[in-house]
């Protein structure tokens, strides 16, 4: 062995002992104190290593392990962790992302709110929210919306043909009888077409069926009211207005009050369209609904396809409007027959999403004008009260008795169509439910 290898170790080649590859120093004999030096941390030959070994040897970054990318925490510091935990039973209970974007609306939650929860619409935040909740391997699936339109129902087909066939049939048993037989039919056929057009209101597309919105504001009593206007109304108002009925050419024989039943048997008849038009608008609503990314994208497509169910059913009920004024031999009162239904149409279809609020507030306030109308008209036959009936007697001028409630049905259909395209454009009004339409 050359003498380079012996230059190469550390220390003194005079040393006793044997050189040890694993300490790299060398080795005392017993009772010799030369194997490690006294300074251990120093690159004296006495330091048990090389002089020019580093204490640390750097390793080859290619003998490195690989790093794992780091996780993101989702702790305190996870915004749709909290989320989540505040809304758990809403995310346990959701059959599908919709329902949560829909609920989370309802809440408040915009694609603005959304944003601070590191997504860019409610959509996307409610997937992930739907997807972070652990479920059941058993839960069957949703299953994906049909390509057409599921068939309407029979029942609910039948019934809303009901009240336009039994107020058809008292209006017939109102002209062919005469006195004690009149007022027995009057009565029975009330009676039925009340339960009829409750039994409509209770079944298929009429039937409330919001998202778990309790019926809080009822509209039977207001709805009866215009109804009643709609009938008499135009009569009492033009007696009031002439001085009493000896004044007026009545249509019936024994003087009684003149009786406008064909916007009673048009608004009954109308029953039909109205629940065709509310199912068209659900199921094409929850279609869009479906196929939408975001909550702008689904209002600007839901607010053409609300106009034009009430295009389609204003359609309907014009041509029905004209039918029964002919059959019946009245003047077909279009204005006021138009602006009533579109009324009591929009205040139904709110009512069916869960909106109950708007219309009862409409609905009253349309009433109360027309029995303020009336109430005018009588209070300015008082000596010194002349100016009270000014407001109305020029509108009687100028459009006759049926301008009143065309007024101001008109004004409370316009009221409630904006508070629609704006409430109906929601995807919280359209979330699913057991509710056929």
């Amino acid at each position: 062995m050359s003498g380079l290898g012996e230059l190469d170790r550390p220390g003194t080649p005079e040393s006793p002992g044997a050189w040890d590859e694993r300490s790299g120093g060398w080795l005392a004999e017993e009772g010799s104190e030369v194997g490690q030096g006294p300074d251990k941390g120093s690159g004296s030959p006495w330091s048990g290593r090389a002089p020019d070994t580093p204490a640390h040897t750097p390793r080859d970054p290619a003998d490195a392990p690989p790093q794992r990318p780091p996780t993101p925490r989702r702790g305190a510091a996870d915004p749709v962790k909290a989320l989540m935990h505040r809304h758990r039973d809403l995310c346990e209970r959701a059959v599908d992302p919709l329902e949560i974007a829909a609920a989370l609306e309802a809440l408040g939650v915009t694609d603005r709110t959304a944003a601070r929860f590191r997504h860019r619409n409610v959509f996307s935040l409610a997937e992930e929210m739907y997807a972070r909740v652990p479920r059941d391997s058993d839960t069957p699936a949703r299953p994906a919306p049909p390509d057409t339109p599921p068939p309407a129902r029979a029942d609910w087909a039948l019934l809303t043909l009901l009240p336009g066939a039994l107020c058809a049939a008292t209006v017939a048993g109102l002209r062919l009888t005469h006195g004690r037989t009149r007022l027995f039919v009057v009565t029975v056929g009330i009676l039925a077409v009340a339960l009829a057009v409750r039994a409509a209101l209770r079944r298929g597309p009429l039937r409330p069926h919001g998202p778990a919105r309790p019926v809080r504001h009822r509209t039977g009593g207001r709805t009866c009211w215009l109804l009643v206007y709609a009938a008499l109304g135009d009569g009492l108002l033009r007696a009031a207005a002439h001085g009493g009925p000896d004044d007026l050419p009545t249509g019936a024989a024994d003087g009684s009050w003149p009786l406008a039943a064909a916007p009673l048997v048009t608004l009954a008849l109308a029953c039909a369209p109205a629940a065709w038009s509310a199912h068209l608008f659900a199921v094409r609503s929850r279609r869009r609904l479906d196929a939408s990314r975001g909550l702008e994208e689904f209002a600007a497509s839901a607010r053409p396809l609300l106009l034009g169910t009430c295009a389609l059913f204003l359609g309907a009920l014009a041509a029905l409007t004209g039918l029964c004024a002919a059959a019946l031999g009245e003047p077909a009162a279009h204005a006021q027959t138009l602006t009533l239904g579109a009324l009591l149409f929009l205040a139904r279809l709110l009512t069916v999403h869960g909106f109950t609020r708007a219309p009862a507030l409409v609905l009253g306030a349309v009433g109360a004008a027309e029995a303020t109308a009336l109430a005018t008209v009588l209070a300015g036959r008082l000596p010194g009260c002349g100016f009270l009936a000014t407001p109305v007697d020029a509108l009687l001028a100028d459009w006759g008795p049926a301008g009143v409630p065309a007024l101001w049905c008109g004004a409370g259909a316009m009221t409630l169509l904006v508070h629609a395209t704006r409430t109906l454009s929601r995807a919280s009004a359209h979330a699913r439910t057991d509710q056929p339409c």
